[in-house]
């Protein structure tokens, strides 16, 4: 831990607590067991001091007094009333020893090791405690006599013989030292609760061996002496105006003196301060690593429902709503998931509307509530160490007013210990994912957006054993490739058309390698469709590209950037949907070409593949390759014709294949395992590793 005091800090604390002085305080510290419960005196004391002191002294000038309604609520003269019976003769022993010894001018130490010598059986807190109700006491019956003599005899009258009604008709003269005497009471009191505060600790939580707890607890009897002392200043000055023993020529003197120990109170303060400060951030950091491990147990047990476990992962008090509807935008109850499927959506603010759109789509299919019965909840993970301001609320309710699924009402009821876990156990880090739970509580899997983007809501119920069971039933053909993102491909395909998906950001490429494969198609009278799929990460472009290639009539294109955006989003879950099941580049078909499609991406190059229908016949090229092959078409025209044109494409792509060539893979940084090898679609080597930082704005 970072050193808790600085020197300066050091030194301050040097004065009392390394001198002769803090030895004798020390030594009369006998506690002898006795508990007091300080905090309802503590309470009472408060309501005195801010009771006492008038907001504005013309007005008990005048005869106009503060409301003086019943005690707060919180504090219960029934609840310890026993209590005060026994500690009534300490406090009005303390009273009138410190009375009397400052009426005799006594010396201020000495006066304060008497104190400190009376309580000698107390603990620390309640020598604090009771010391000051003493002067509490003290001071309210000073203010009560001058707030009542105004408009009650009796009152006047021993106004009058204390000279209290002088007091406030010199009021003005005396204001430095009022003011300074206000000052002091207001630091003691804020000292003492802050003492309190640290034997309140919760134990559970905060060992006593801690650090912070361990420099507090020694420097304890520094706080009680100077308070203690301060105590003794605050009685000799209500004494000094009582008896107006020259009051209005020592103010200032007095005033100064007041203002001195205030400034020694404070300092001591802002450390404790500093240290409370720190072992609340301990404490909150323990019960954070308690409620981590409850909710491990919690999710690793069996339950009759849902409801535990989306209590805890959700919000677990029952003081609101913690819902959104989606579709009603009113708030409701945790009770609306029970025995329901759910799907845990879990992102940052920078959740994508592409995302949100598709799966909305998925969504709001008939099938999802008809057959499927499930849920979904947004749980938004935000950073708590950065501030909560206006700009993240408008972002949290766009994305919030674009789901028609349940929303959390507030990013920051989700407990920190349901972030811990989210983040260590379903390594949650940047990009999305979504956690199907069970109608019994049971997490089925950590991610089930790669098996949604696939096979969309067939994939239910999300569970590892069906997605090997979709899997097994799959092999690489150009259904799987655009399923469900572009109806028009998928008509070729029935026809048994020839299709080439193509893709790539060279806006000269794209018009070289169309026309040219167009002649190709013409000249081996073949029926092609060809449709522009973009690019990866490049949704600024992609709009301006599509324009381009609709306007020239160069080939079909998908829909809209949304719909180029699931496709490379399919491509990637394939991805990790098969390394997660253990396939290799060397065993898995599918696996295989989805790397290779995906490191065509990776190059500023171009791209095609060429299918026959939904046959397993493709042929695949990128940049120069792809469209040479098209141009040089006379060279390998006699095997297209006599062969089949994709047949005869292959051929001659094996045969000009050349050594040179450079092919990058660049996997997205999403929740999944990194492939510890990837081989090189051209020749079949190992590709080197490397890291890649990139920022893409757009």
């Amino acid at each position: 831990m970072q050193e808790l005091f600085t020197r300066s800090q050091r030194r301050m604390f040097s004065a009392s607590d390394d001198s002769a002085m803090m030895k004798q305080v020390q030594a009369t510290h006998a506690p002898d067991g006795r508990e007091v419960d300080v905090t309802p005196i503590l309470s009472i004391i408060e309501d005195i001091f801010r009771r006492a002191t008038p907001s504005d002294i013309d007005g008990v000038l005048n005869g106009a007094r503060e409301h003086m309604d019943a005690l707060d609520d919180n504090i219960s003269l029934d609840a310890f009333s026993g209590m005060l019976e026994a500690l009534s003769y300490t406090i009005h022993k303390i009273s009138c020893e410190i009375s009397c010894k400052c009426s005799e001018g006594g010396d201020a130490h000495a006066t304060t090791m008497a104190l400190f010598n009376t309580l000698s059986g107390y603990k620390w807190d309640a020598k604090m405690v009771l010391s000051l109700a003493a002067f509490a006491v003290n001071y309210g019956e000073f203010w009560l006599g001058a707030q009542l003599c105004t408009n009650n005899s009796l009152a006047k009258s021993v106004a009058v013989l204390k000279q209290v009604s002088n007091v406030l008709e010199h009021y003005n003269a005396l204001k430095p030292q009022f003011d300074a005497l206000n000052n002091l009471i207001k630091v003691m009191l804020d000292l003492t609760k802050c003492i309190v505060e640290f034997k309140q600790l919760p134990s559970q939580y905060i060992s006593t061996d801690a650090q912070a707890v361990s420099i507090a607890m020694a420097h304890i009897p520094a706080a009680a002496y100077w308070t203690f002392r301060s105590i003794v200043a605050c009685y000799s000055q209500t004494l000094s105006l009582t008896g107006l023993r020259d009051a209005y020529t020592a103010s200032t003197t007095e005033a100064w003196e007041l203002s001195s120990l205030a400034h020694k109170v404070s300092s001591i303060l802002e450390h404790f301060k500093k240290l409370i400060a720190i072992c609340y951030q301990q404490i909150d950091e323990n019960r954070q690593i308690e409620a981590y491990h409850n909710l491990v147990r919690l999710l690793e047990t069996i339950h009759m429902d849902n409801m535990k476990v989306l209590r805890a992962l959700i919000y677990a008090k029952d003081d609101i709503q913690p819902l959104v509807d989606g579709f009603t935008k009113n708030r409701v109850n945790i009770d609306v998931l029970r025995k329901k499927h759910v799907l845990l959506l879990i992102s940052s603010l920078d959740l994508s509307a592409e995302e949100i759109l598709v799966l909305d789509q998925m969504y709001r299919d008939p099938k999802a509530s008809e057959e499927y019965h499930y849920a979904i909840v947004w749980l938004p993970i935000v950073d708590r160490s950065i501030a909560w301001d206006d700009g993240y609320q408008q972002k949290f309710e766009q994305l919030q007013a674009m789901m028609p699924w349940y929303t959390v009402q507030h990013p920051t009821i989700i407990e920190p210990a349901v972030v811990k876990y989210i983040k260590e156990v379903w390594k949650f880090s940047k990009k999305a994912i979504l956690v199907p739970v069970d109608p019994q509580g049971r997490i089925l899997n950590q991610n089930a957006f790669h098996m949604l983007w696939i096979w969309k809501n067939l994939a239910f119920p999300f569970t590892a054993e069906r997605e090997a069971a979709l899997w097994k039933a799959e092999s690489w053909r150009p259904e799987l490739l655009v399923d469900g993102i572009d109806a028009t491909i998928l008509e070729w395909m029935k026809e048994e058309r020839f299709v080439c998906l193509y893709g790539g950001e060279d806006i000269e490429w794209i018009r070289q390698f169309t026309n040219s494969a167009k002649a190709v198609a013409r000249a081996v009278q073949i029926n092609l469709g060809m449709a522009y799929v973009g690019k990866n990460n490049a949704k600024e472009k992609l709009g301006k590209i599509s324009s381009i290639v609709i306007q020239e009539n160069l080939s079909h294109t998908l829909a809209d950037s949304t719909a180029m955006w699931f496709f490379w989003a399919r491509l990637e879950s394939m991805l990790y949907s098969k390394l997660q099941h253990g396939a290799t580049v060397e065993n898995d078909r599918i696996l295989k070409e989805v790397t290779t499609v995906l490191s065509f991406d990776g190059s500023e190059q171009g791209w095609a593949i060429f299918w026959k229908g939904t046959t397993h016949e493709m042929a695949r090229a990128k940049g120069k390759v792809a469209t040479d092959c098209m141009v040089e078409f006379e060279k390998w025209k006699d095997d297209a014709y006599q062969n089949g044109f994709v047949p005869g494409l292959n051929n001659y792509l094996e045969r000009v294949r050349t050594p040179d060539h450079c092919n990058r893979l660049i996997l997205p940084g999403i929740h999944g395992p990194i492939p510890e090898t990837v081989a090189c679609a051209d020749c079949g080597r190992v590709m080197e590793m490397f890291f890649l930082y990139r920022c893409c704005p757009e």
